[in-house]
């Protein structure tokens, strides 16, 4: 007589329990598309041991209790705007020691009317060099350039960009004025063509991390689209930097 092996069910596998708490902050100009960028790296922070919390309002900063039980901010916020009350409550979490981190516009051109956020993140959009003007069409993708992320010498060694090689990429290319507080992890080189008016190319920092206080800040300029934080140097890079700004981080 055939016997029939019993059937089993595969296990259900259970959520690990959240440890640490993160705010995602998205709104801003919907060009960058905050919901859909935020929206990709939700599963990746739950999946480690993050319990998340949305909104779409920057003055939730000013929120003294809130901010002070977040391990990280996760901010994509392109233009808009926050109260004085807002920034120096951002301010006094991330001194503290609650983890800031970000990409492109949504962490490098917010709140534009503050000097004070300018000064925390250490680095702010300029411009996006285009096309030759006999190339553009008028569309977005006049602004897309190829061009070169290059990891430095500190970038080689540090555990957010470790083993990456420099990468190409053809999309929006930040320049960026910065500071010297910063650890600039990659750069990216604005050669001069000749529509150009400058006279000699500029590098500009392309990824950077900063201590402000007990807290950690990440920044990488890469991220106009879904389809460039899907680059697997760029995803890798956002990742890594999440978990390295995260309160609760090793050294």
């Amino acid at each position: 007589m055939t016997t029939t092996p019993p059937t089993t069910t595969p296990p259900t596998a259970i959520p690990p329990t959240p440890t640490r708490r993160a705010l995602v902050v998205r709104g801003g100009w919907d060009g960058h598309q905050p919901v859909a960028t935020t929206d990709a790296f939700l599963p990746f922070l739950r999946e480690n041991g993050f319990a998340v919390e949305i909104t779409d309002d920057p003055e939730v900063y000013a929120d003294e209790h809130l901010m002070a039980a977040t391990d990280l901010v996760l901010q994509s916020v392109t233009m808009g705007r926050a109260s004085g009350e807002a920034v120096t409550g951002l301010r006094t979490a991330v001194e503290n020691g609650t983890g800031f981190a970000g990409w492109h516009g949504g962490i490098a051109d917010s709140f534009r009317e503050s000097s004070d956020y300018v000064q925390l993140v250490g680095g702010q959009f300029a411009t996006h060099p285009g096309r030759s003007p006999s190339e553009r069409v008028g569309d977005p993708s006049d602004n897309y350039v190829p061009h070169t992320i290059e990891i430095t010498d500190l970038g080689r060694e540090h555990p957010i960009t470790a083993g990456l090689s420099d990468f190409a990429l053809d999309t929006e290319q930040y320049w960026v004025v910065h500071d010297d507080l910063i650890d600039v992890l990659a750069t990216t080189e604005h050669p001069v063509r000749p529509w150009s008016p400058w006279h000699r190319p500029i590098v500009s920092p392309a990824v950077w991390t900063r201590r402000w206080g007990a807290g950690r800040i990440v920044v990488a300029t890469p991220g106009h689209t879904p389809e460039v934080l899907a680059d697997p140097n760029v995803r890798t890079i956002v990742e890594r930097g999440l978990l390295w700004a995260s309160r609760t981080a090793s050294e």
